[in-house]
């Protein structure tokens, strides 16, 4: 009966950790490919950048915080695997 329960927790985990980590990760992306754009863009323009121009970026702090919510939710979809890993030892 143990291994149902780890089963099904397990299995709901790893469907929440699925559909959550999706935007946060695609969002990241999408930053990414604008910070290589705009990179591109520079290094076409001569790299015209000043030296104030060095500090994070309002696009950099949030690709930070878009990667720690990736984490947390990989590391929930771990702990689901782990728990349907547990249900079958349980068995």
């Amino acid at each position: 009966m143990i291994n149902l329960v780890l089963w099904a927790v397990g299995i709901v985990l790893v469907i929440i950790a699925a559909s959550r980590v999706r935007a946060p990760f695609a969002r990241m992306t999408e930053l990414d490919q604008l910070a290589d754009n705009a990179r591109r863009y520079e290094s076409w323009r001569g790299g015209r950048t000043s030296g104030a121009d060095n500090g994070p970026t309002g696009a950099d702090v949030m690709r930070e915080l878009l990667r720690r919510q990736v984490y947390l939710w990989v590391a929930v979809g771990i702990a689901g695997i782990v728990l349907i890993v547990a249900g079958f030892m349980v068995r």
